[in-house]
C-alpha cells in the first residue's frame, strides 16, 4: 500500500474539492479551524455539528470502487485496491491471542483503519458528499459553507438555515449509505450558543485584558485535560527519577516532555495567529497574550494535582 501512494495519491487530490482537509498536503486542521472562524464572521452564525456514526467502516465497497474508476482504469491496480478493501483484520485481544476477522469482506462495506491507504479512500468517498451538496444548489440556496475533516462534519449557514440544513445532510448521507450520530449531531445558534471541531470550542469569548466579548475559539476543556493529565504521568516523582544523567543530558522522559509542548504549541497555537474581532475593532493577539494562555494552562495543571 505504502508503495502505491505516492502513484495514487496525485491522480486523486487533483480531483478532491477545497471543504475536504484532511489527510492533504498543504491542508491541514488549522486551515479547517480559520476558515470555521472567518465563515462565523461572516455571517453564517447557524451551525450544523454533526458526527457520522462509523464512517471508516460504513463505507460501501461498490460506491467507492466506483469513484476510484473514475481515474484508474487498469484492471490489475483495480484488483489491487479492491484486494485490500477486503482483507482480512488481525487483532490482538486482552490475552494477546490474536484473531482475524472478515467484517469488511462479508458485509462489503468498510476500510481498514490504519492502513495507508484508508485516508485517501475517506477522502474520495466524502467527495461523493460535497458534490451532491453542489450539485443540489444547498451552499447557494441555504448560504451555507460545508468544513470537513475525516469523519468531523459542520455546516455554517445564514441565520434560520441551520435546520433544514441538517434535514438535507440526512438524505444525503442516507443515499451514501452512512449513518448520521444523532446523538452527537445538533444545531447551535453562535454566539448564544457553543460548539468544539477539531479540539476547540467556538462561540463567545471574553478578553483576559478587558473583559469585552468578542467571536473566537480556544482549545476545549478535554484536550486541555487531556495535556495536564498526560504532563501529570510525565512529571511524577518515580517517572521524573533519573531523567538527568550525570552528563547533562535528557533522558526519555524529559524528551517526551519537550515533545509533548512542542505538539501542544503547534496544534493549539492556531488562535494566536489570528486575527479576532472584538467591539467592532480587530484585536491582533500578541506574545502577552500566549503568555496569559500559558499561565492559565499550567494554574489548571498545579491546581489538578
Amino acid at each position: 500500500m505504502t508503495a502505491a501512494m505516492p502513484v495514487l495519491e496525485p491522480i486523486f487530490e487533483a480531483d478532491l474539492p477545497p471543504e475536504i482537509y484532511a489527510y492533504r498536503a498543504g491542508r491541514n486542521a488549522q486551515q479547517a479551524v480559520i476558515e470555521v472562524e472567518d465563515q462565523l464572521y461572516h455571517g453564517r452564525p447557524d451551525v450544523v455539528d454533526a458526527d457520522l456514526a462509523d464512517y471508516f467502516g460504513s463505507i460501501p465497497h461498490l460506491e467507492l470502487m466506483k469513484s476510484v474508476a473514475r481515474r484508474i482504469v487498469d484492471p490489475s491496480v483495480l484488483h489491487l485496491i479492491r484486494s485490500w478493501l477486503d482483507c482480512a483484520v488481525e487483532e490482538t485481544g486482552e490475552r494477546g491471542r490474536k484473531t482475524r476477522t472478515t467484517v469488511a469482506r462479508d458485509q462489503r462495506c468498510g476500510i481498514p483503519q490504519g492502513s495507508p491507504i484508508s485516508p485517501l479512500l475517506a477522502n474520495l468517498y466524502m467527495r461523493r458528499f460535497v458534490l451532491g451538496w453542489r450539485k443540489l444548489g444547498l451552499g447557494q440556496r441555504l448560504g451555507a459553507r460545508l468544513i470537513t475533516y475525516a469523519d468531523d462534519l459542520v455546516i455554517l449557514c445564514q441565520k434560520g438555515n441551520a435546520e433544514a440544513a441538517l434535514d438535507e445532510m440526512r438524505r444525503l448521507m442516507g443515499k451514501l449509505k452512512l449513518t448520521v450520530n444523532e446523538e452527537k449531531t445538533r444545531t447551535c445558534k453562535v454566539p448564544d450558543e457553543t460548539f468544539d471541531f477539531l479540539g476547540y470550542t467556538f462561540g463567545r469569548m471574553y478578553s483576559a485584558k478587558t473583559g469585552r466579548a468578542y467571536m473566537g475559539y480556544r482549545p476545549t476543556k478535554k484536550s486541555i485535560k487531556r495535556a495536564v493529565d498526560t504532563i501529570h504521568a510525565l512529571t511524577e516523582r518515580r517517572s521524573t527519577a533519573g531523567c538527568h544523567s550525570a552528563g547533562g543530558q535528557d533522558q526519555p522522559g524529559a524528551a517526551r516532555m519537550g515533545q509533548l509542548l512542542l505538539g501542544w504549541d503547534h496544534e493549539q497555537g492556531v488562535p494566536r495567529d489570528r486575527q479576532l474581532h472584538s467591539g467592532g475593532r480587530w484585536r491582533f493577539a500578541t506574545s502577552k497574550s500566549r503568555t496569559r494562555f500559558g499561565r492559565h494552562f499550567w494554574k489548571c495543571t498545579l491546581r489538578s494535582r
